[in-house]
């Protein structure tokens, strides 16, 4: 048995990460489910539109991708995962979804570890552009530029 990936993020993302997914995995589409958050949506609402969600994924397990960790979708993400038969992964990006539905017939606790892994390898600076940049560069300035005083942005 396969698990199910079931991405609860700000909308559109969830069904845009969806979407792209199943250009890679088109025989995923019953093994993946999308909630976009939207921002006037009360939490008790998306909560319940996420727990149905995955009660049509079927799956005696599913691993749950959320955008940003503290934000609405990862607070009701966390109110619906047991820790067990659920596990919660954030920083939702595609290179983790792939990866998550690469290892689908993995065990729950592995799928999560290596969409983790995933994730966080597929954020790259390519060699050019690491060349061009030097991490001196990389840095705030230690002061305000006029042009951010004259705007008034800080």
């Amino acid at each position: 048995m396969t698990n199910a990936v079931l991405i609860i993020a700000h909308a559109p993302l969830a069904h845009a990460l969806r979407r792209c997914a199943l250009h890679v995995f088109p025989d995923a589409a019953a093994e993946i489910a999308a909630v976009d958050v939207h921002p006037d949506a009360p939490p008790d609402k998306t909560l319940a539109v996420a727990r149905l969600a995955l009660a049509r994924l079927n799956r005696p397990s599913t691993l749950v991708l959320t955008d940003v960790f503290g934000a609405t979708p990862s607070n009701v993400a966390l109110r619906l995962v047991d820790g067990r038969r659920t596990l919660l992964v954030a920083g939702a990006n595609l290179p983790m979804l792939l990866r998550a539905l690469t290892y689908r017939r993995e065990p729950l606790a592995e799928q999560a570890a290596l969409a983790l892994a995933g994730g966080t390898q597929g954020i790259v600076m390519p060699v050019p552009v690491a060349v061009a940049v030097q991490p001196q560069n990389l840095q705030p300035p230690a002061q305000p530029t006029r042009a951010v005083l004259e705007n008034g942005v800080r």
